[in-house]
């Protein structure tokens, strides 16, 4: 049996974002959440979490334009203070690290951060214990979208052809786009959206020998 854990990033970055996360997850196929602890909608987020226990929560680590990440005293200072700030706001501890634009896996940092990590007993993403898919994304070039590549038909069969490992992660951004929210990538999460939680999703995926999990229910 293969096991997939799909994971929205950017929970706490809008109170939109959060609403669509929890809504992927409620009525679509999301297992799984990593919470920006420095952005306007983490305290909306984290008093949503108490009603959605089986939705594993990890750290989406931010570069902040102050800390130089390839210091490891300065990416040590930083990891901690949002690590801390995480553990304020869910009152836990997070159940895997990943990054914003993946800037711990950027010049060759991976190693550090699964160091600063290490205590945690939880994966990073990328450090080769959980396999990471990431083509669930509609911007393949920047600034220029193709929203079959959310669509439902593109999402089975990169699942099929890429959660082949005993545990994958996949990547969405879903979200509900509301009030002033902006982003490069706006409308996209509203398309995210409507495909997490179409109906038969979740029959059409396990019809495949996948199962879908969240983090708490990887033991390392």
């Amino acid at each position: 049996m293969r096991h997939l854990v799909v994971n929205a990033d950017d929970l706490g970055l809008s109170p939109g974002v959060n609403a669509g996360i929890i809504e992927a997850h409620a009525n679509g196929i999301v297992t799984s959440a990593s919470l920006m602890v420095n952005r306007p909608g983490a305290e909306d987020a984290a008093g949503l979490l108490g009603e959605h226990p089986a939705l594993s929560i990890g750290l989406h680590f931010e570069q902040d334009g102050v800390h130089d990440l390839d210091d490891p005293a300065q990416a040590a200072q930083l990891f901690g203070a949002q690590l801390e700030r995480f553990r304020e706001l869910t009152g836990g501890e997070p159940t895997h690290i990943d990054s914003h634009h993946h800037v711990h896996a950027e010049n060759e940092r991976i190693e550090q951060f699964a160091a600063l990590a290490q205590p945690l007993g939880v994966p990073v993403r990328h450090d080769g214990r959980v396999a990471y898919v990431g083509g669930f994304w509609g911007q393949r070039e920047v600034g220029v979208t193709n929203l079959d590549y959310i669509r439902r038909q593109f999402l089975v069969q990169l699942i099929a052809n890429e959660a082949l490992g005993d545990i994958t992660e996949l990547a969405c951004h879903p979200a509900k786009v509301t009030g002033d929210f902006r982003s490069s990538y706006r409308d996209e999460r509203a398309v995210e959206l409507a495909t997490l939680t179409e109906p038969g999703l979740r029959e059409e995926i396990e019809a495949l020998g996948v199962r879908l999990v969240s983090y708490h229910e990887v033991h390392w």
